[in-house]
């Protein structure tokens, strides 16, 4: 199926790996012209590479910590030329809500929030005279089953959440759309790393958490990033313009609510 967005511009942010990376190399076999952002510029050379020889596309890549806002800035005059934005930062650390300090919060909000809120502010512009622009936010399932151990990653990404769902109704009628996809449990490093320190926390081995883990989905497996970026892919497309302000569940059936 053609997405009808070759030739398209586009910003992942957190390209380098995991959910990012599968979302860039969508979005690259669709032929779009895709840059990458993460921290570190090793890891992102070897990310554009790869996405380059599995794609056939060039992929440009920059150096950026997101959760800093004087770094931040060197990517806002970027952002101002795509036709798409993927905001995507790696989640606050698990810890006890009770020990979080005040400057947890900040670092929390920088990057969780204020960072997706900003390369959107830089972004819509444009998008908006050019009558075309589609905004992914990737946040998590755990905005709407939130857990006590992960309250920094909840808190952060509801703001983003609530301040998403009014704007993407301000700018819809320019063909721009702005929605929040929540995965669930994809086969990621940060997957990994977070069941290690529950289970470590239980005193089980990680190979039993994770079994458990995944007889509590209904798909009684985790998610492939592959699947993850397609889907996303689709939400870009030309296709997808009807779907906006939304918050997207790709879970494999693990939320039990209604709505």
């Amino acid at each position: 199926m053609d997405l009808g967005i070759a030739g398209k511009t586009a910003v992942v942010c957190g390209g380098s790996s995991g959910l990012g990376k599968a979302i860039a190399s969508a979005l690259a076999k669709e032929g779009v012209d895709v840059t990458i952002i993460a921290r570190d510029e090793s890891t992102l050379a070897s990310a554009a590479a790869e996405i380059e020889a599995c794609s056939g596309s060039s992929v440009a890549w920059l150096a950026v910590n997101l959760a800093n806002f004087e770094e931040r800035e060197k990517l806002l005059p970027r952002c101002a030329e795509v036709d798409i934005l993927i905001s995507n930062s790696g989640g606050p650390p698990v810890a006890d809500y009770q020990s979080l300090s005040r400057s947890d919060w900040l670092a929390a909000l920088e990057s969780n929030m204020l960072s997706a809120i900003d390369l959107m502010g830089a972004a819509l512009p444009g998008m908006k005279s050019r009558q075309f622009g589609r905004i992914l936010n990737v946040t998590s399932h755990m905005v709407k089953a939130p857990i006590a151990q992960l309250s920094l990653s909840n808190g952060a990404r509801a703001g983003l959440t609530g301040y998403v769902s009014g704007v993407a109704r301000d700018v819809a009628r320019h063909n721009v759309t702005i929605n929040n996809l929540l995965p669930g449990q994809f086969e990621t490093g940060r997957l990994r790393s977070n069941h290690q320190r529950f289970a470590t926390s239980r005193g089980e081995p990680l190979e039993d958490f994770q079994k458990k883990a995944k007889a509590d989905i209904p798909a009684r497996r985790f998610g492939q990033p592959e699947e993850f970026g397609a889907y996303a892919a689709f939400l870009c497309s030309n296709f997808a313009g009807f779907v906006t302000g939304q918050n997207i569940l790709l879970d494999g059936g693990q939320y039990p609510g209604l709505l």
